[in-house]
């Protein structure tokens, strides 16, 4: 007798089948302070853990200077170095196939690049004067302007360092925190407080920001980089800033800030968002302390690639970032306002413009930010025949003099053409921005700014009668590698270093070329064609080919990035 235990049920009476869930994927921390974990999770955190970055600048001053490059601490010289501004500078003779972490004790030379914080990009004549005594004095005549609106010189000695810092302090200016993962140099308006554009000057907040925060060090142990613009309008690449206030006019409040949040380039490109929050001048300096104690205390820290803002952004969605900034940081909720105005092409000030007090300033280019010491004493003498005690550095890699009597343009400009510098440039001098490249970079696979010496000329012969068909402007962005310093996915023509096969087998300069990109009225990023890599050597003649091929093909007021989405694949090669 079978027991009922033996009795299969009735078909029509069983139970449904139970479905098995998937198991939940276990998320592997980040390293977020906030959430406890405090430990460093690489060495760079751990570097960081051992000893405040900020505390460096006093070995350098009591022991580094007499000792010597040879006896520098290696965590001090590949990191905390960074936040005194600080960064080993590339040996010569290693070409870009020795690029890379395994030849890292190859490529690094006993000197310095060395870059000065000037945040807003604000020097007065002084100021211009001690850069260039700097420069000719320690740093073999070199001070390239960057697209962060500061200087950058190379060559320097360890042993010269201490008395580049007392030269720059004693007009003002410094070095801490230019480079690091904390607050670097922040972006302002070139024409802050002078520009008939502007809806309101930022130069209070910026100086504010400075004051309070900068070497401060609550916040100089940041997952990553923290770069910040600040301006009264959308002249300052606001997209691609981990933080950035706009000026906008609120229709009930009055001019104050649209906030923007996590934009970033290098090898993950995203654009920045919009919180909605329209921020008054006064809070400016507030809210951005908010943003970066967010970053700070919950930003991803146990991959490097993956340590900046705009991961955390694009992991909480802008909602949740702006409720966390206005509950856990501000303790009130923030102003909904209206989005500033998209300007249709970059505002780089080059050229003349009046200025809101009558004066005058006017916007000069030199080829990819490349100027020297002995180029800014001729600046200095010209500002000081011109009546004006005022520069600014623009994040385009120019230079403005403000404040220049309507009598005195014709002077200032003869001084300054007279050492290479224009305000009337051809749109090649003025649209072109290049990264330091392979001749000092340890992280370049191909040669850009000193390329860019040659190319430009080049191009003003080459494209000269075309120049009366050519109504729009066409960036041309050079990269020496993958991190994107000189903005390439946002030019109309961006070449990302790289090394490729000659055909023969070597391994050569090159470059990846992205097309179409753009801030602004055609904000996106470039397009990339498949397998599309030219040789460095060929770079003039691919822009003349497909500068020719726009105006032959685009229609009547067409921009670049709008031809290159419908363009043909042909025409783009």
């Amino acid at each position: 007798m079978s027991s009922t235990t033996d009795v299969a049920p009735a078909a029509d009476t069983a139970p449904p089948a139970r479905r098995r869930s998937a198991k939940p994927t276990k998320r592997r921390a980040e390293g977020q302070w906030a959430l406890g974990y405090r430990e460093p999770l690489n060495p760079n955190e751990q570097t960081k853990k051992d000893d405040n970055p900020l505390n460096v600048r006093q070995r350098i001053i009591d022991t580094y200077q007499h000792v010597g490059f040879d006896n520098i601490d290696k965590a001090d010289l590949r990191s905390r170095f960074r936040w005194m501004g600080l960064y080993t500078q590339r040996a010569e003779g290693y070409d870009g196939t020795w690029t890379g972490d395994d030849n890292a004790d190859l490529l690094e030379a006993p000197y310095f690049m060395m870059r000065v914080r000037t945040d807003g990009g604000v020097l007065n004549t002084a100021q211009v004067r001690a850069i260039a005594g700097i420069s000719k004095d320690f740093a073999r005549d070199t001070a390239d302007i960057t697209d962060r609106q500061n200087i950058q010189f190379h060559w320097v000695e360890i042993e010269n360092v201490p008395e580049i810092w007392r030269r720059l302090e004693a007009v003002g200016l410094e070095t801490t925190e230019a480079c690091g993962d904390c607050p670097r140099g922040m972006l302002g308006s070139p024409l802050a407080g002078l520009s008939p554009n502007e809806v309101i000057d930022a130069s209070p907040a910026l100086a504010e920001i400075k004051r309070r925060y900068i070497g401060n060090p609550e916040y100089s142990n940041l997952p990553r980089k923290f770069k910040t613009a600040i301006s009264g309008q959308p002249d300052v690449v606001h997209e691609i800033n981990d933080v950035s206030f706009v000026g906008v006019v609120h229709p009930e409040h009055g001019p104050g800030f649209d906030l923007w949040v996590g934009g970033g380039l290098s090898t993950n490109p995203m654009l920045a968002e919009r919180t909605g929050a329209w921020i008054p001048l006064d809070e400016v300096p507030d809210v951005w302390e908010g943003v970066v104690a967010i970053f700070r205390d919950y930003g991803y820290r146990r991959l490097r690639s993956k340590a900046r803002l705009k991961f955390l952004i694009k992991d909480w969605g802008i909602e949740k970032f702006r409720e966390v900034l206005e509950t856990e940081y501000l303790k009130r909720p923030l102003i909904d306002g209206p989005a500033p105005e998209t300007p249709l092409h970059p505002i780089d000030h080059v050229g003349l413009t009046k200025q809101t007090n009558g004066l005058n300033a006017v916007g000069f280019s030199a080829v990819s930010g490349r100027v020297s010491g002995t180029t800014l004493d001729v600046i200095a003498d010209a500002m000081d025949e011109a009546g004006t005690d005022s520069l600014r550095l623009t994040p385009y890699q120019k230079l403005i003099v403000v404040n220049v009597p309507d009598d005195k343009i014709a002077g200032l400009d003869s001084a300054l053409e007279g050492v290479g510098l224009s305000s009337r440039p051809s749109r090649w001098r003025r649209n072109l921005i290049a990264c330091t490249g392979l001749e000092y970079c340890k992280l370049s696979f191909t040669e850009t700014r000193s390329r860019s010496q040659n190319l430009v000329p080049e191009l003003e012969k080459r494209l000269a009668e075309l120049n009366s068909q050519l109504d729009v402007p066409i960036t041309l962005n050079f990269n020496g590698c993958p991190n994107s310093c000189a903005r390439i996915q946002i030019a109309d023509i961006g070449f990302k270093g790289m090394l490729v096969d000659d055909g023969d087998g070597n391994q050569i300069e090159g470059f990846q070329v992205h097309l179409g990109g753009s801030l602004g009225f055609d904000i996106g990023f470039g397009r990339k064609l498949r397998q599309h890599r030219i040789l460095a050597h060929e770079a003039t003649d691919y822009i003349e080919r497909i500068v020719r091929n726009f105006i032959k093909h685009r229609n009547a007021g067409e921009r670049f990035a709008e031809w290159t989405v419908r363009a043909d694949e042909a025409d783009l090669r």
